[in-house]
């Protein structure tokens, strides 16, 4: 929205809700109100933000077109309108569409989670996947499927304790006077090797065909999911995003440093403390779905951040780099060696590779 400015100048602001105050005098900037929660969102931000649902909408409705059964477009239009045969809709919106909507949901959870970490340890390599998070999920789901045996709602309980567990050791092993955030990343990254090695010792142990199906889901995968699956990840993002969102504001002023986030009367390690639980809860319930998923919340944030010129990790442009990258590379998994299928994992860990020795370049560059 543009309007006059006092002095003669315009401001350039968008707003997200009618009626919503716009706050503010740089150009290309405005602050978003909706009740408690407020929020800066530069023009740069809502062009990336919109290329990217575009993205997703239209790599979503290939997703949905393609496979043993293609569907044209017209016929995918027409099966959400609700006609159609029978095997269209039960392509379509049994099998398929339940699909998609985890890749996203999932993809917005992971580039959330990416965000607060990164932010929290002021580093790009601050992912839950780095520091041992998902890991630490993996080995509560682990254990509630081979050795306890547990239905599908056990899982995911036992998931979101695993990483929340591993996240409070983590956090009391790197506590001294205070959490630094080099020192998180390294303890993070020790644990996580302690405990993918016990989930290989968890796996070897199992029964074979259980051994099979976890190490299968060990890779990531977001094959054979239904509206069952959508629930825990639809309803962990609808909780965990409006709590982010009030706290959007303390996240921002932590990465400029506890001091001055201390100066301005923020309690630091009780902040640190909650978006942790948060930053767990969304990739920990992403884990109980589709298995441990790499780089997206690691590389999510910082091309959200390159994309929108910030300062800092934008929340919600990464949420939308999040959901884009997720479902492209489940898209690449399914048809790059079709008619089989790879694991979305097994795409998400090459890029990740790459994208980490790039990135790793990069630093020892600026140093």
């Amino acid at each position: 929205m543009n309007g006059p400015h006092p002095g003669g100048r315009r401001t350039d602001a968008v707003t997200l809700e009618p009626g919503a105050p716009v706050v503010g005098r740089q150009r290309g900037r405005g602050t978003v109100r909706i009740g408690p929660i407020s929020w800066v969102m530069h023009r740069r931000e809502v062009l990336v933000v919109g290329i990217l649902i575009a993205v997703v909408v239209a790599v979503g409705a290939f997703a949905l077109t393609q496979g043993e059964y293609r569907i044209p477009l017209d016929r995918l239009l027409a099966a959400f309108a609700g006609d159609g045969s029978e095997s269209v809709l039960r392509i379509v919106l049994d099998w398929r569409l339940p699909r998609v909507v985890v890749a996203i949901v999932g993809g917005i959870a992971l580039g959330l989670s990416g965000a607060v970490f990164q932010s929290i340890t002021r580093n790009p390599l601050g992912s839950p996947d780095i520091i041992g998070f998902n890991s630490g999920a993996f080995t509560g789901a682990l254990i509630v499927t081979l050795v306890i045996g547990g239905n599908y709602a056990a899982t995911v309980t036992g998931a979101l304790l695993g990483g929340l567990a591993t996240a409070l050791l983590v956090y009391v092993l790197a506590w001294s006077r205070g959490v630094q955030g080099f020192r998180l990343i390294v303890i993070g990254i020790a644990m996580s090797a302690v405990l993918n090695a016990f989930n290989d010792y968890l796996q070897l142990r199992a029964d074979l065909n259980a051994a099979i199906v976890a190490a299968s889901w060990g890779m990531g995968s977001l094959a054979d999911l239904g509206w069952s699956e959508v629930v825990p990840v639809a309803v962990a993002v609808a909780v965990l995003v409006p709590l982010l969102a009030l706290l959007s504001r303390r996240l921002g002023t932590l990465e400029l440093g506890d001091d001055i986030a201390k100066s301005l009367g923020i309690p630091v390690e009780r902040t640190r403390l909650m978006l942790l639980v948060i930053g767990v809860a969304l990739t920990a319930t992403v884990t109980a779905v589709a298995g441990p998923i790499i780089f997206v919340a690691l590389a999510a944030p910082q091309l959200a951040r390159r994309l929108t010129r910030s300062a800092g990790i934008p929340l919600v442009p990464s949420a939308a780099m999040g959901a884009a990258l997720l479902l492209v590379s489940d898209v690449v998994a399914q048809r790059i060696i079709a008619p089989a299928a790879l694991p979305v994992g097994a795409v998400t860990v090459t890029l990740g590779g790459i994208y980490l020795i790039v990135l790793l370049i990069v630093q020892a560059g600026k140093r």
